[in-house]
């Protein structure tokens, strides 16, 4: 059996105390803790985890990330949670983003006009590229 240390004091040892949730159950004979193995289970790609993040800090809902990525918008809260990521607060400037193909990006930075009274970042997403742009909310 491949010693397991006690989340709470560390110690090695420990004695087998029932199964719960169809995994072994284990009290810490040092300190009385009662814990379980670690649960096995699919494990989010980094990339993934990293893009997220990066998409949330430039003020993409958590609902938006879920559609473009593909991954719960639950976990992409938890990551965020996980890794305290805080978004900086948007008052004057709101992001828009387009997702183009090669082509379609290299057609937009051709044209002058695109990069003027913006800021601009640009990220691959898989095989196609997601621009995000923040102009300053028009005074009426």
């Amino acid at each position: 059996m491949a010693q397991i240390s006690c989340p709470k004091c560390e110690s090695k040892e420990a004695t087998k105390s029932g199964i719960v949730g169809g995994r072994q159950r284990y009290k810490c004979r040092n300190c009385g803790y009662h814990y379980s193995v670690a649960k096995t289970g699919k494990e989010t790609n980094p990339y993934y985890v990293i893009k997220a993040l990066q998409l949330y800090v430039e003020g993409v809902s958590y609902r938006e990330i879920e559609r473009l990525l593909g991954v719960s918008h639950v976990s992409v809260m938890n990551w965020v949670k996980k890794y305290g990521v805080k978004a900086p607060r948007q008052t004057e400037y709101h992001p828009t983003y387009k997702i183009l193909n090669q082509k379609e990006l290299a057609e937009f930075f051709q044209k002058p006009e695109n990069l003027k009274e913006a800021g601009l970042m640009v990220t691959e997403l898989g095989d196609k590229y997601m621009m995000i742009r923040w102009e300053r909310f028009r005074q009426g």
